[in-house]
């Protein structure tokens, strides 16, 4: 990535940083919120496989939330699949319902999610999602249930993640199955650390695939790194 574009990603950024305490938003009654988050990165890794070419990375999103668990929402981020790609931008839309089961500590999400490469139709795909959690541990599995690739569609992502609190830090780690339609699949991991600073998130995830992914996407694509990120929620 040239400077020009890195300096336009960091200029962005800041613009962001500075004006995004207008898109928080309570309702009279409490029922109703909203909330955004914009993070500055240096690579855009996806389930173990960069998205930016190894590049850094922009991203956003804006949140509608309810009290009874609903929730809605919009993600972004320039993406980057390689010289044989003009494909330049990915924006995920997303709803689902969270909630407790009772007080035996056990939580669960559902819902849906649809990734979309607005200058590449065809890559777009739809997931249904569900997960459990209870006390640091959450177990998750996501659903293609729409792609344009046959290869694709009947996918499913299996996810083990753990997180624990040591002083300012949490510290995170999971690992994730992808069992794709056509027999072909991998193995993904990561560990990472976290904290705040000043109310902006910084972050360092070291990240890798099993040899798998480098047969189906090729080895820079799926090579270990090591992701700085630095985050505003509000």
């Amino acid at each position: 990535m040239n400077l020009k574009k890195i300096s336009t990603l960091y200029l962005a950024a800041s613009t962001i940083f500075a004006t995004s305490s207008v898109m928080a938003w309570d309702s009279a009654d409490g029922a109703w919120s909203t909330s955004a988050s914009v993070a500055l990165s240096s690579e855009y890794v996806f389930r173990g496989i960069t998205q930016t070419d190894s590049e850094p990375a922009i991203s956003g999103s804006f949140d509608v939330n309810h009290s009874s668990g609903a929730y809605a929402g919009v993600w972004a981020s320039n993406v980057d699949f390689g010289p044989a790609s003009d494909v330049s931008l990915e924006i995920d839309y997303y709803a689902g319902f969270g909630g407790d089961f009772g007080e035996s500590g056990v939580s669960y999400d559902i819902g849906a999610l649809y990734y979309n490469y607005p200058d590449e139709s065809t890559l777009d795909f739809v997931e249904t999602y569900g997960s459990l959690s209870y006390s640091f541990l959450t177990a998750g599995a996501a659903y293609t249930a729409w792609a344009d690739d046959d290869a694709y569609e009947g996918s499913v992502y299996y996810s083990l993640d753990a997180t624990h609190d040591i002083g300012m830090f949490s510290l995170a780690a999971g690992v994730g199955y992808y069992d794709y339609d056509d027999d072909s699949d991998y193995t993904n991991y990561h560990v990472g650390a976290s904290t705040e600073l000043a109310g902006f998130g910084l972050d360092v995830t070291y990240t890798d695939t099993n040899d798998n992914a480098a047969d189906i996407f090729g080895k820079n694509a799926a090579d270990s790194a090591v992701i700085f990120t630095i985050s505003k929620s509000i």
